[in-house]
């Protein structure tokens, strides 16, 4: 006998009851035996990480940069955030004797972790913001995928990296942050002029290495007080872009403005030597009498006193002194600061009686220096016949 409809749907009815009050009793014991948790007046608050300044002391000193280490306190970089250290080394700092220590451990830290492969994705000539207000760190790589901070090389990456805390050792050259180290500058080809633009080959898809290095040094320039070099080197950007490297002997702002001037820009070229990256340690091994070809063809320069004797006996070529050894430095040009603009001079060499060449040179100063002619005039003893003369051709200009 078939059961009748009204009955199924009855039984179906009673079912689902059953299994609703047994859920529901289910659910009670569970919130009856399990703890229970106050909401937080935070739902999405983060926990918060403070560094004393003892920390960052504790790991630079264990790290080995000692100088840096005595600055962590001064400089206050407790922080409730991750950081990223870029540490000098003790023999760097000696480059600034006249830095701050506090202010130079502020603008060389970056809120953040930044460690060196992800260093190496940001494109080049990125700039960060530092821990000193309105100063910023510029990143750059090279070809050989070297890092750059401030063009200073990355010669320790990820010292230390605990997750908190990022340190990577730097040696080079340091200063201070200019004021104007966060201005970003669009280098279009509006104002760099591409060199590939004057031949009938394509343009490259990246510009070379020495196109990026000189735009680096450029900007640098014009923050440092070396506005007219820098000036100078724009004017001069696609012939220097044909080089692999080049040394600079830079005159400042305000020696060229104070009467310099004249003589150095109009004799520019002669104070670049080209295809050569003279570091500071290069550059005061050169003995007296060594040879620098420059930009200005037929017209050499000479090491008259050598380097490495100290402020008392500093380097000078061409009877000029050296003031700023390693000025600026990047991975293809390297700038040195000079007195004043090197003169156009040919000494000859004198010769000993048995034919071969005295290599000393007997006086380290002009005896009439033209500032404005760009000449110098150099009484030394010579035998009978050569003479000392001074090229008084000075209008080659930039």
């Amino acid at each position: 006998m078939a059961i009748p409809l009204r009955f199924q749907l009855l039984v179906l009815f009673l079912l689902l009851l059953l299994i609703s009050l047994f859920i529901s009793a289910a659910s009670t014991d569970a919130a009856s035996t399990s703890p229970s948790f106050a909401p937080s007046p935070h739902p999405f608050h983060s926990p918060s990480h403070t560094y004393s300044p003892a920390l960052f002391a504790t790991i630079l000193s264990t790290l080995g940069y000692q100088e840096l280490s005595t600055a962590a306190a001064s400089a206050n970089l407790s922080a409730t955030t991750p950081l990223t250290v870029f540490a000098p080394s003790d023999a760097s700092l000696l480059t600034c004797p006249s830095c701050s220590l506090p202010l130079l451990l502020q603008e060389l830290s970056l809120p953040g972790l930044y460690p060196l492969h992800f260093l190496k994705t940001l494109i080049f000539g990125t700039k960060i913001e530092t821990l000193a207000p309105n100063r910023c760190l510029t990143i750059t790589t090279d070809s050989k995928d070297k890092v750059f901070v401030d063009g200073v090389e990355i010669t320790s990456p990820d010292l230390f990296n605990n997750g908190l805390v990022v340190v990577h050792g730097l040696q080079g050259f340091i200063s201070h942050l200019s004021p104007l180290s966060c201005n970003v500058e669009r280098m279009t080809s509006l104002s760099f002029p591409s060199p590939s633009r004057t031949s009938r080959s394509p343009l490259p898809s990246s510009p070379s290495i020495i196109h990026l290095m000189l735009k680096d040094a450029i900007i640098r320039l014009r923050a440092t007080g070396y506005s007219v070099v820098s000036l100078a080197l724009r004017v001069k950007y696609v012939e220097f872009s044909e080089l692999k490297s080049m040394t600079i002997f830079a005159l400042d702002d305000t020696a060229i403005f104070s009467g310099g001037g004249n003589a150095y820009l109009a004799n520019f070229r002669y104070h670049v030597v080209p295809n050569k990256r003279l570091t500071a340690a290069e550059l005061v091994s050169l003995q007296p009498m060594a040879s620098l070809t420059t930009m200005d063809p037929g017209n050499n320069l000479v090491v008259t006193t050598g380097g490495g004797g100290g402020p008392l006996a500093p380097m000078k070529i061409n009877y000029v002194k050296i003031t700023t050894i390693d000025l600026l430095h990047n991975s293809r040009i390297v700038i040195h600061g000079v007195s004043s603009p090197f003169p156009h001079m040919h000494h000859h060499q004198p010769y000993d009686e048995d034919g071969s060449f005295d290599h000393e040179i007997k006086r380290s100063n002009c005896d009439h220096l033209d500032l404005n002619r760009g000449t110098c005039e150099v009484e030394a003893e010579v035998p009978a016949g050569p003479q000392s003369r001074v090229d008084v051709d000075h209008h080659r200009g930039l």
